[in-house]
């Protein structure tokens, strides 16, 4: 049986649990607080429920450096965006203890942040992250937390939709300094991201048999790709191969591109084009390959693309797309239209016609 005792002014519990003694403070100076408290521990200890008393220690940064190991054991290699989500946490939560993380101190987060002008996929990747912190917790032994609260997700509709069109392709390269012109090129006709792009280096480059090999672990979905290189592409790769200065295809002063955001952005204002980002650059040649006629599963390939769901977002639909797609089909029907009245031939043979 357990008892209560006092410790200077404040109760305190002591009971069982798997046979060993646990003293814990019941945080109160009033004796019927304390029984209540040693009653329901009494209970969980029964049932087999009692979380332990590390649960009431864990503390929000407890939580984070969890979700970093997490990050450096599997070798995820966007730990760098998580550690962004976590300084946003961090900012509200502080050292706040875990179990004071209650979903209504979660709504008070989010909408502290919209009162910034936060956008809602910004909200929701850092939400995101603070739930996994709570079902790593969940997976210790034994558990940190007692449970995980429930953590609202925001409506995103600020999905990203940019794309260049070749004018402004042409635009942009040409103001572009010269040490981002390959960058560019090669994100506008592939798809690589940009990561992939900077670092690739000329052992996966065969000019003889125009191709470039990105090795399993150097791409984002750790899956190896093959891209053959040909046209304006391949021109400007063999052209840098001439003036090789370390390992990088493309590089500044032989050192690897980190930081490029300035010549960008001056870029798009010499240009007197509104700024656009380097990932839509992904999203063109994705909408790009799909106009050519390339089959959706090619370009999934060349892409990296896993899922058909995230190759969806990339195979924008534009107003240009939307007017083709209407002239086309009125098309089709003035030829139904004429068929008919001609009878020259069926509607079955237009069919086929048109498909051939």
């Amino acid at each position: 049986m357990g008892c209560v005792y006092l410790r200077g002014k404040t109760y305190w519990i002591k009971y069982q649990n798997h046979g060993k003694p646990v003293m814990e403070s019941a945080k109160t100076d009033k004796e019927g607080e304390a029984r209540r408290l040693l009653k329901l521990r009494e209970g969980q200890v029964m049932e087999g429920r009692f979380p332990g008393l590390q649960v009431n220690r864990t503390r929000f940064n407890d939580l984070a450096e969890g979700l970093r190991l997490d990050y450096r054991i599997n070798g995820r290699k966007s730990l760098w965006r998580a550690e962004i989500s976590i300084k946003h946490l961090s900012d509200f939560f502080g050292n706040c203890r875990a179990s004071d993380i209650t979903t209504n101190r979660v709504k008070e987060y989010i909408t502290k942040k919209q009162a910034l002008d936060t956008k809602n996929a910004s909200i929701n990747r850092a939400l995101a992250c603070l739930k996994r912190m709570f079902s790593l917790a969940l997976q210790q032994t034994p558990p940190l937390v007692a449970n995980r609260p429930y953590i609202p997700m925001l409506k995103e509709a600020n999905a990203r939709t940019g794309f260049y069109s070749y004018e402004e392709y042409e635009a942009i390269l040409d103001k572009l300094p010269e040490h981002m012109k390959g960058p560019f090129v090669m994100a506008y006709f592939t798809g690589m991201r940009k990561e992939e792009i900077l670092s690739l280096t000329w052992d996966r480059v065969n000019l003889f048999d125009k191709t470039i090999t990105l090795d399993a672990g150097t791409t984002k979905n750790d899956e190896a790709r093959f891209l053959f290189l040909a046209g304006e592409l391949f021109e400007m790769i063999r052209e840098r191969y001439r003036d090789v200065n370390g390992p990088y295809v493309f590089h500044y002063n032989g050192q690897k591109i980190k930081d490029f955001r300035s010549a960008w952005n001056k870029a798009f204002k010499d240009a007197e084009i509104p700024r656009k980002l380097f990932h839509d650059l992904r999203r063109t040649a994705v909408r790009n390959m799909v106009r050519a006629g390339v089959p959706e599963k090619v370009v999934m390939k060349i892409s990296g693309h896993k899922t058909r769901a995230v190759f969806d977002r990339y195979n924008i639909i534009n107003d240009e797309d939307l007017r083709i797609a209407a002239e086309k089909l009125s098309e089709v029907h003035e030829e139904y239209r004429a068929a008919k009245e001609n009878n020259s031939y069926n509607l079955v043979t237009i069919g086929k016609k048109r498909e051939s």
